[in-house]
């Protein structure tokens, strides 16, 4: 038998809260000294008390806690629910870690507006290339947006390549457009350059991408959820310089490592004079 302070450290719970749970029936003494009024607690109690607080986390209140308990749940019940719950936590965590990514994001942003770019701005032509490619549809042009639509693209066009036989040529290619209807949506291709003679498979599509005769472009060093920054130096640098935009950025994949800090992304947005 456990005193109810022994038996509220093995819990890892407080007098306070084991007193509560008796006053309410959750979770009754297996024995009170008659005299004295103290708690006694069997070591077997200890697995009501681990549902109690499993429950408890899963958001249900101590009422529906006893009568879930006092149905006497099953174990495999309770794990399912449990690992229901911690998904649904771990959705939570990266969807909070994916807002606190933009929110930097965003404050880096802000904080180079009015510097020059830490790297030059180069106008050239870019020639005509040949791509493999797969094609999605993302809500906006956010990297929240973008980066959940266009990896999966990436990933699955790789596999797709290799089942094919057929070998990258070049760097990745990511091109966008506006979708179909509007409402903001945006058409990502995500593309592979491959040699001139390559042809498409059923699963893929090969499309020759045309010169750009006047690009604006900066390299960007990093993960492409950072991208911000650099994409808006480049745009106040067309806005400042006597162009205009003449269509979304392409993005030319040139260092790709496994460490997504290393890596270096060319971006290349059409102008013309204003």
């Amino acid at each position: 038998m456990f005193t109810i302070g022994d038996f509220a450290r093995h819990g890892r719970v407080s007098v306070r809260m084991l007193r509560h749970y008796d006053a309410i029936g959750l979770l009754r003494p297996a024995r009170t000294d008659p005299v004295s009024g103290y708690r006694f607690y069997e070591a077997g109690q200890l697995a009501r008390l681990n549902r109690v607080i499993a429950l408890k986390d899963l958001g249900f209140t101590l009422e529906q806690v006893r009568s879930i308990l006092d149905e006497r749940l099953g174990t495999a019940e309770l794990s399912g629910m449990l690992r229901m719950r911690r998904a649904e936590l771990e959705d939570a965590v990266a969807a909070a870690t994916a807002r606190l990514a933009r929110v930097e994001a965003r404050l880096r942003t802000i904080e180079s507006e009015g510097r020059m770019p830490t790297e030059d701005i180069v106008v050239k032509s870019i020639p005509p290339v040949r791509v493999a490619e797969l094609t999605g549809i993302a809500d906006g042009f956010g990297p929240e947006h973008i980066g959940p639509v266009i990896q999966p693209l990436y990933d699955e066009l790789c596999r797709r390549l290799e089942r094919a036989g057929v070998e990258p040529a070049g760097p990745g290619i990511a091109r966008y457009e506006d979708a179909p209807g509007g409402g903001g949506a945006v058409v990502v291709h995500a593309g592979i350059t491959v040699a001139a003679g390559a042809r498409g498979g059923e699963d893929f599509e090969i499309v020759d991408l045309p010169g750009i005769e006047q690009a604006a472009t900066i390299v960007h060093r990093g993960p492409m959820d950072r991208i911000m920054p650099t994409a808006q130096a480049l745009a106040r640098w067309i806005g400042t310089s006597g162009h205009r935009s003449a269509g979304y950025a392409r993005e030319l994949y040139l260092e790709c490592p496994q460490d997504r800090e290393k890596w270096v992304t060319e971006l290349q947005e059409p102008i013309t004079p204003a």
